[in-house]
C-alpha cells in the first residue's frame, strides 16, 4: 500500500471513530431515572352513570356553543364506557376516536395530549409501540379526590378544537 493510500485509510478511521465516539458519547434522555413515578394518580370506584352524563352534557353544551359537531364519551376508573353522545351530523370515523381517547387517559393516567407531545414535539417515537396509545388531544382523565373515575374523550374536529370540548366536560369533576 502506498503512503498516500495509507494515510487515506488512516484519515477515514479516524473519521470513523470520532463520528462513532461523539455519538457514543451523548447521554440518551430516556436513561433518566426520575426520582417519583410519573402520573401517579390513584384509581378510585368508577363515576356513576349520572355524573358522567352530567360531564357530557357540559361537553355537548361546549360544542353547541361553537357549532362544532362531536361524538363524547365517558369511560369509569376500569376504562369501560359509561356513556356516550354522538352529535347531529357528527362524522362517524370520531365515534371510535372519542372512546379511544377517553380509554387511553384512564389506561395511562395523564391527558391524551401528553402523548401528542411525546411523539410531535420530543420525537418520542417509542410512544407508537404501546398499545391503547393515542397521540391526539382530546381524552382527559376525571379526578376526584386525588384519584381518577374515569375519563371523557371528545373527537369530531380539530384537535384543539376536541380539547376545548373535553376540558369543558371536565372541568365539572376536575376542580
Amino acid at each position: 500500500m502506498s503512503s498516500k493510500s495509507a494515510l487515506i485509510v488512516a484519515a477515514f478511521v479516524v473519521t470513523l471513530l470520532m463520528v462513532g465516539g461523539s455519538h457514543a458519547q451523548q447521554p440518551n434522555p430516556l436513561d433518566a431515572v426520575p426520582e417519583k413515578m410519573p402520573f401517579d394518580v390513584a384509581y378510585g370506584a368508577p363515576i356513576s352513570l349520572e355524573r358522567a352524563d352530567e360531564v357530557l352534557a357540559a361537553a355537548v353544551a361546549e360544542a353547541k356553543k361553537r357549532d362544532w359537531k362531536m361524538n363524547c364519551a365517558v369511560f369509569d376508573s376500569g376504562a369501560n364506557l359509561v356513556s356516550f353522545k354522538r352529535m347531529d351530523g357528527a362524522q362517524l370515523g370520531s365515534i371510535a376516536i372519542a372512546e379511544h381517547k377517553a380509554r387511553a387517559a384512564v389506561k395511562f393516567r395523564r391527558e391524551t395530549k401528553a402523548h401528542e407531545n411525546g411523539i410531535e414535539l420530543t420525537k418520542l417515537n417509542s410512544l407508537i409501540t404501546l398499545d391503547d396509545v393515542i397521540a391526539s388531544r382530546g381524552g382527559i382523565p376525571l379526578v376526584e379526590g386525588g384519584k381518577i373515575i374515569g375519563a371523557i374523550g371528545c373527537s369530531g374536529g380539530a384537535g384543539s378544537q376536541d380539547e376545548v370540548v373535553a376540558k369543558a366536560g371536565a372541568a365539572l369533576i376536575n376542580k
